[in-house]
């Protein structure tokens, strides 16, 4: 990424963010780092997006992401603005990355240690799988390398300069993915146990996709979490806490409850916002954190709408029904993170995508937030996540009805697996497309941007530089992709190009 050394050039320079996400904050950090004036404009009361808690009976419940990875991203960022993560936030890492049943008596543990998991899967499913499993983790580490310098760190990658830049070893390693070919399919060339076949596929959810569609290279999540997942010391809100703290030691200025308007375009580039009370905020450049469907559906003015490409509603990655809640469980022994996986797994996503309905037989994830690595034998309430996928349809068709034979459908998959919930109406907060799609307009409630479906689907997402110049952009729906360091990354690459514009004007 380029650095820019003159901070006297920088100190004259005013830049303004629409949007406190990991996006937003990451790019406001970075940009403080080289000398830029920095002011944030949220519409929320406190930083994060999506990196959100609900209060659930007087509990504090992460409802947004609750697995943390990459932490270097984050390492790399607090170190350009001389401090460092660890100075700010606690990370224990996690042993075990989740616990997966398909019944009451079919549980599967998956290790951050390699030849734990094998040992389990070897139990489970049969020594065949568990070396189809140590092949599979193999093949999801040659993809990881070949794809983080050329694509994840790159400004702007295309499948021609991708494969100038990896240079022949990178690119046999990407071939080996199989980038033509479906998740879905390249799972079958490494497990025979469809439920192995269910529990990886599943990586294609973290961006909001279908494991039917997307293609192979999204293996690479298995490296991601076999790297190390952690658990956050005072949820994962800690995170977007910290990125301002420190933020804001570097000077930048945060202000919540300010609503965007429009983006000011003057002499062809952006020259500052405009908001909702008609209050004009000049600057020499805006960095927008926001969904690119509401930049494109013109929420930002006619002017930021014409630099971004269309964001077809087809296109939409998943929703979810969430139930943030505080109460007691009984039966299964939970983990932190715990998979409960549906009967019909062609038709979950059949339903989701192709008839954008809720599923019968839903896949469900639960997070159990003051677990670690162990069950815990208490009957006290306890702070629980519980999501299904959904379709990004928040603004169009979802009947009560429908949302209530899902939430029906969702707890019964839970007692079949064992777990027992009790779900005090005072102690649950359930969040459905339709809220998302609220505080997130334009999306439909799609948590991910656009779905990562076939192989040229992770180059067209917008990069962060736009057809208006001075104006750019940063989040889940923009290169890298979706997830907490991606999006991270997206504004540290966000900074960078919006440095190295300014520095050349």
């Amino acid at each position: 990424m380029t650095i820019v050394s003159d901070l006297g050039l920088m100190r004259r320079r005013h830049v303004a963010v629409i949007g406190a996400g990991m996006g937003g904050l990451a790019a406001a950090l970075a940009l403080a780092a080289r000398g830029c004036r920095v002011t944030v404009l949220e519409l929320a009361a406190m930083p994060g997006g999506k990196l959100r808690q609900a209060m659930a009976g007087g509990a504090a419940v992460d409802a947004g992401p609750t697995v943390f990875t990459l932490p270097w991203v984050l390492e790399e960022l607090f170190a350009e603005a001389g401090t460092s993560l660890a100075d700010h936030v606690t990370l224990v890492p996690a042993e075990v990355l989740a616990r997966h049943a398909w019944g009451p008596r079919e549980q599967l543990d998956l290790f951050a240690d390699i030849e734990r998991s094998a040992a389990a899967i070897g139990a489970f499913a049969g020594a065949a799988e568990a070396r189809g499993y140590r092949d599979f983790c193999a093949r999801a580490g040659r993809v990881w390398h070949s794809l983080e310098r050329d694509f994840i760190r790159a400004q702007r990658p295309t499948t021609l300069g991708l494969a100038a830049r990896a240079g022949p070893g990178r690119i046999v390693g990407l071939l080996g993915g199989a980038p033509f070919a479906s998740l879905w399919q390249a799972l079958g060339s490494h497990f025979a146990d469809p439920r192995l076949r269910q529990l990886f596929g599943r990586y294609a959810t973290y961006c909001g996709s279908s494991p039917f569609a997307a293609p192979a290279t999204l293996m690479l999540v298995a490296h991601v979490e076999r790297s190390g997942v952690w658990y956050v010391a005072g949820g994962m809100v800690r995170l977007a806490a910290a990125l301002r703290s420190v933020a804001e030691g570097l000077g930048v200025r945060f202000r919540f409850g300010a609503e965007v308007a429009r983006v000011v375009v003057e002499r062809g580039r952006a020259a500052g916002v405009v908001l909702a009370s008609d209050e004009r905020i000049g600057a020499d450049a805006v960095l927008c954190n926001a969904d690119c469907a509401a930049v494109a559906a013109g929420l930002f003015g006619a002017g930021a709408a014409r630099a971004v490409p269309l964001q077809p509603a087809a296109g939409r990655s998943l929703s979810a029904v969430t139930w943030a809640m505080h109460a007691p469980t009984a039966g299964f022994p939970l983990l932190r993170h715990n998979v409960f996986f549906g009967t019909d797994y062609a038709g979950e996503f059949a339903s989701l995508f192709g008839a954008r309905r809720l599923p019968a037989a839903p896949t469900v994830y639960v997070c159990a937030q003051d677990r670690g690595d162990a069950p815990l034998d208490t009957a006290a309430p306890e702070r629980l996540l519980v999501l299904v996928n959904a379709p990004a349809s928040g603004d169009g068709p979802i009947s009560p009805e429908e949302i209530a034979a899902c939430e029906t459908a969702t707890f019964a998959q839970l007692r079949h697996c064992g777990l027992v919930l009790e779900r005090p109406p005072m102690a649950t907060v359930r969040t459905t497309p339709a809220e998302f799609h609220q505080a997130f307009p334009a999306t439909g409630g799609a948590l991910y941007g656009q779905a990562v479906h076939g192989w040229q689907a992770t180059f067209r997402r917008p990069a962060a530089r736009t057809g208006l110049p001075g104006f750019y952009l940063a989040g889940g729906s923009t290169h890298p992709g979706a997830g907490v360091p991606m999006a991270a990354m997206s504004g540290r690459l966000a900074a960078s190009c919006l440095l190295a514009d300014l520095a050349s004007t």
